[in-house]
């Protein structure tokens, strides 16, 4: 494992050679040293933060102060990963609002690659972050962010007409400038094709095995969901010694292309 410092470029670099990128989220200092001494290629700090670690129902309570805080904490103590955070609910509203939250995020919390929710309305946010030099990654497909207006937590993309509406937005986000996109709970077949059709490194949650890398919510994977755990993860921590241990078997699964398996993926 190189221990030079991962970047945009490394990632893209890691998609042409087939490599799989293995990404958790992260939300502070002791845990980011941890994933990073474990391989893991890309921490972010998500906006999940308000369900796992302030106990939350949702995302939206989560401020752009909050987002600075738990980023910096990471930020201090991650040496190699790349650091991606999520701009948090409503810092999109109009791109003037995403430029001055990414810079607060870049400048305070350490960020090198902002994240946003939504699809074609956030094409000119993700325009104009790019031209300011912000660094930025797309998310397509379940939107937590949007959970009030959608009605839950359900896969999407399974329509005719939904999986088109994501696949035009996927190529829309990369000719917009978008260095990098998750796709949230898509079936497997959708998530694969939009792999194989874009450039940018694409990172899946609930995806399936066909995207370029992938991405749990750390508190999942490590079995410390107090309830009904993601269909889409996995308890790590199960034949594990240690923390430790079960992080360095989620990042080989995922290079391996062990995980996700098939029971742990949409059709």
């Amino acid at each position: 494992m190189s221990l030079a410092p991962i970047s945009v470029a490394t990632l893209a670099g890691m998609k042409v050679k087939g490599e799989r990128i293995a990404s958790l989220t992260c939300y502070d200092a002791s845990f980011a040293r941890l994933l990073d001494t474990a391989g893991v290629d890309l921490m972010l700090v998500g906006d999940s933060l308000g369900m796992v670690f302030q106990g939350h129902r949702t995302t939206v309570p989560v401020t752009l102060d909050h987002m600075a805080y738990h980023a910096a904490c990471v930020s201090r103590a991650r040496e190699r990963a790349l650091l991606v955070v999520d701009l948090p609910f409503l810092a999109c509203a109009t791109p003037e609002r995403a430029i001055d939250a990414a810079g607060r995020l870049m400048q305070e919390g350490g960020a090198e690659v902002v994240k946003l929710e939504g699809g074609s309305p956030m094409l000119e946010t993700v325009r104009r972050l790019t031209e300011q030099g912000v660094p930025v990654c797309a998310h397509l497909g379940l939107l937590p962010q949007s959970v009030h207006r959608i009605g839950g937590y359900r896969f999407q993309g399974r329509d005719h007409a939904s999986a088109e509406a994501i696949r035009h937005d996927a190529i829309a986000m990369q000719e917009a400038g978008a260095s990098l996109l998750v796709l949230e709970c898509v079936p497997e077949a959708l998530a694969s094709e939009i792999a194989l059709t874009l450039t940018i490194p694409v990172i899946g949650i609930g995806a399936g095995a066909g995207c370029d890398g992938q991405v749990l919510v750390l508190y999942d994977m490590l079995g410390l969901n107090p309830g009904r755990p993601p269909s889409f993860s996995r308890n790590f921590m199960i034949g594990q010694g240690s923390i430790a241990d079960a992080v360095a078997a989620y990042v080989q699964g995922v290079k391996a292309r062990e995980f996700p398996g098939r029971d742990e993926t949409a059709y």
